[in-house]
């Protein structure tokens, strides 16, 4: 989705950017942390590193024409994207705001006159406000300080990493002195526009600076000192202008201008030597590199760069209309997911002597019996031994049925059908055998009638076939339960106190908790087990 992105206010004082240059063109791709543009502001020129990901579908200006705070600085989206109206919401909502700024900006001015103001002009420190790194940042947690009380800071020097909603970024100090104060330790946060420290004259009074702040409410209308000192810090970190944090595993520490710098005098980035901060490259490096003198001992150091292929694709979607059958199974399930109270037990079933009795029975059955035909007939006869999960919940009342029939679970074209296997406590595995067949075959062929998919007690879905060892089902309302069953896997299993191969079935039994309790699905469970682990007991 298109999004608009906006010249930042990199100081309290500035009122418009000027693109020193673009990095990126129209229909140019851009990743969260490149290089999109130079930006020359009232204090210095700064690099705005992109805090979005897609195509570069609009620039507001030229190189050389300045942007207002706040207006359009370019779109971006994903490619072709109209964004027509997106720029024409934002020109009126523009036009707009600027009409309540003015009068907006003036009552601070006349707050701060009404009442007494504390005194800092002979303070020589200056406050560092958390900057507004993105849209939609609140506050930013610092990753890690790289300077600590008492330490020196230069301009241009890595003061700290501060992680935002969008990503971690350097953060550059554009004050130079005596690390006085810090807002908050690593691993805090710290809301924006928030006090995050305090640079300035070693010994200097930074206590009644920050109850000066305090008491102005962190407000931009500040004496000059403090103005000036919001100022840089804004300047410095206003989301555009931070790097994003490299680690220090194996990737070479660099501004994204010296990077862009290196590429484009062909240099090597790792041979040049960083005068920055922790080991980074600075821009000045790469301008005072000389290859000629270096690099073949850099060439010994460190390994040819890869080269990767550029990898050019294409997005693209349909959307199809939902059919009628999608429409139904959606409301349906969603009704039974968000109005019975879902709980699931599952449980092991070694099938070692249902595939031997399989084995037999297939050489005598007049159709080929499936393991899904074993675990329906197994299933009625547990249900037979537990009506309690044959029930069917009806809100201010509940039907126990005193007859079996069994919905199973077919996959379709454009869905799920679900057809009903009647009395099947009754039918013999052959004839459950070929009435699944017939019916699955009616449901793909789209040939079921009402009557061959209404009235089910209790649903089996089956996924085994598909490679699934375990899933969880939503119950097929009016029924209080449906049993989802996986797949035979051959696994180590302990047999007589020996570790020996057997085969084992996972299943899990979805229960409506208002009509079927964790013992009673337990205790069906439990039979459902012993009747599958011995079969010979479900031809009795």
């Amino acid at each position: 989705m298109a999004e608009i992105v906006r010249m930042p206010k990199m100081s309290d004082t500035m009122t418009e950017g000027v693109i020193a240059k673009w990095h990126k063109k129209v229909g140019d791709s851009v990743k969260s942390g490149e290089l999109m543009a130079e930006i020359e502001t009232d204090k210095a020129t700064m690099d705005y590193e992109s805090f979005n990901t897609g195509t570069v579908l609009y620039i507001g200006a030229k190189e050389g024409q300045a942007v207002k705070v706040d207006d359009v600085l370019a779109i971006v989206g994903n490619k072709g994207e109209d964004y027509a109206a997106l720029l024409q919401g934002a020109s009126s909502a523009a036009t707009s705001g600027g009409a309540k700024e003015e009068p907006k900006a003036a009552a601070p001015a006349a707050a701060s006159s009404s009442g007494p103001a504390i005194d800092i002009s002979g303070i020589k420190a200056e406050i560092v406000l958390m900057p507004k790194m993105s849209d939609t940042m609140t506050d930013g947690v610092i990753a890690a300080w790289h300077k600590k009380i008492g330490d020196p800071v230069k301009t241009g020097e890595l003061l700290a990493e501060i992680e935002t909603d969008k990503a971690t970024m350097e953060y550059e100090s554009y004050n130079a002195g005596t690390l006085l104060y810090i807002g908050a330790e690593a691993g805090k946060s710290v809301p924006v526009n928030g006090v995050l420290a305090i640079i300035g004259e070693k010994g200097a009074d930074w206590e009644t600076l920050l109850k000066a702040n305090s008491q102005k409410g962190g407000s931009s209308a500040a004496p000059a000192s403090t103005e000036k000192a919001e100022a840089k810090s804004s300047a410095a970190s206003s989301a555009p202008t931070a790097v994003a944090a490299e680690s220090a595993n194996g990737r070479v520490k660099a501004s994204p201008l010296a990077k862009k710098l290196a590429k484009d005098k062909g240099y090597d980035i790792a041979s040049i030597k960083p005068s920055g901060e922790h080991g980074r490259v600075t821009k000045s490096d790469v301008e005072n590199y000389k290859p000629s003198a270096e690099a073949p001992a850099a060439k010994g150091k460190s390994a040819a760069p890869v080269s990767l292929p550029k990898v050019v694709g294409q997005e693209s979607f349909e959307e199809i209309p939902v059919s009628q059958m999608r429409k139904t199974i959606a409301k349906r399930l969603a009704e039974s997911k968000f109005s019975a109270p879902h709980f699931y037990l599952t449980m092991e079933i070694n099938m070692d002597k249902a595939i031997e009795a399989r084995k037999s029975i297939n050489e005598i059955s007049p159709v080929k019996i499936s393991f899904n035909d074993m675990v329906v007939k197994a299933t009625a006869a547990a249900l037979r031994q537990h009506p309690d999960v044959n029930v069917s919940w009806l809100g201010d009342k509940m039907r126990k049925n005193h007859h079996v029939h069994i919905g199973i679970a077919v996959a379709v074209k454009d869905g799920l059908l679900v057809p009903v296997v009647r009395f099947a406590d009754n039918k013999s595995l052959s004839h459950i055998a070929t009435e699944v067949k017939d019916l699955a075959q009616k449901a793909h062929d789209k040939k079921l009638q009402p009557a061959d998919w209404e009235g089910s007690t209790f649903t089996i879905s089956n996924l085994g076939m598909f490679g699934i060892e375990e899933f969880t089902a939503i119950i097929n309302p009016p029924d209080a339960c449906i049993l989802a069953v996986g797949g035979i896997k051959e696994t180590a299993v302990v047999k007589n106190g020996q570790l020996a191969v057997g085969n084992v079935m996972k299943v899990t039994l979805s229960c409506d908790h208002r009509a079927v309790d964790g013992a009673v699905g337990s205790a069906f469970l439990k039979t459902l087990k012993g009747l599958l682990e011995d079969p010979v007991r479900i031809l009795i």
